[in-house]
């Protein structure tokens, strides 16, 4: 392995009396003397044999090569600084991975929101996001696949924190035969139709979720996918407000109101699968989080 000619140090010493315009600035900014400031530059150039800077007057100013390497030098310091942030983020405890497991029925907005307040603090921290149903967001929690998730049910044996509802229309297109009912009388109504449901996650006991009595069954994996199925004038299906308030107002699909029954509502619960393992990052993120439904309520 062939070693170095130049070391960082050189690298930031000529960046600094490039940023600040010339040798006195740098040394002022750096607490260092003119002198060898200019020796480290001079050394710097002799190694490399390349002139990276040359002075007109009181002021040095880059050569074409050295507009080049320097471009270069930025990327490599810069790396080497998140390099040494990660390992003291490391040391004391900060996460470098989170994962979130999001029922599909949660408003994402919230979590959006939350994650935009987390950003500037994350120190490089990566975080995915998987989206889950019912039983395989219950997986994740009690396989610890996740740092945080937010769930209808709580899982078996796992503190919950209630944060919203998610509320649930009974939707079809208006030229499905169910739109011409006014209010649908019965269950039994519903059952002679389609219905467009939602495939659980689980890798395991997986099963469809939502109201089940309908002959006929097309199972999807997400509401995106029901709405496209629905808006072509195929079934019916119980889908979050929030993904489908739109197509509502603009009349692509039409809500249905069940006698007894205008609307489904679940609570929507955050847990954090293992408390006595969760790090600073999740912890960040999880007050973040529950700040966003604080600020929410508060609106409302």
């Amino acid at each position: 392995m062939s070693r170095a000619k130049s070391t960082l140090e050189q690298w930031r010493i000529i960046q600094s009396v490039v940023d600040f315009g010339g040798y006195a600035q740098a040394a002022e900014q750096l607490n260092k003397s003119q002198s060898s400031l200019n020796h480290a530059v001079a050394k710097l150039q002799t190694q490399l044999g390349i002139q990276l800077l040359e002075v007109k007057g009181r002021k040095a100013y880059l050569t074409e090569q050295g507009e080049v390497l320097l471009r270069r030098s930025r990327h490599l310091t810069q790396t080497v600084d998140e390099l040494e942030q990660l390992a003291s983020n490391l040391g004391e405890g900060w996460e470098p991975n989170l994962t979130i497991a999001r029922e599909i029925i949660y408003p994402l907005h919230y979590l959006v929101d939350a994650l935009k307040a987390f950003l500037p603090h994350s120190r490089g921290t990566r975080v995915t996001i998987i989206d889950s149903v019912i039983s395989g967001t219950h997986e994740l929690i009690l396989n610890n696949t996740a740092d945080i998730a937010i769930c209808g049910i709580p899982a078996k044996g796992h503190v919950a924190e209630p944060i919203c509802e998610s509320e649930l229309y009974l939707v079809c297109s208006p030229a499905h035969p169910l739109a011409q009912h006014d209010v649908i009388a019965d269950d039994q109504v519903l059952a002679q139709h389609l219905q467009i449901v939602i495939k659980d996650t689980a890798t395991h006991k997986a099963s469809d979720t939502g109201w089940l009595k309908a002959e006929q069954r097309w199972t999807v994996s997400n509401f995106h996918e029901a709405k496209t199925i629905l808006k072509t004038g195929i079934g019916f299906c119980w889908a979050p407000a929030y993904l489908i308030e739109d197509e509502i107002k603009s009349g692509e699909l039409r809500r249905l109101a069940l006698k007894g029954s205008k609307s489904r509502k679940v609570q929507l619960s955050l847990v954090v699968p293992n408390r006595d393992k969760q790090g600073p990052a999740s912890k960040l993120l999880e007050s973040l989080i529950l700040l966003q439904h604080d600020i929410n309520q508060v609106v409302e």
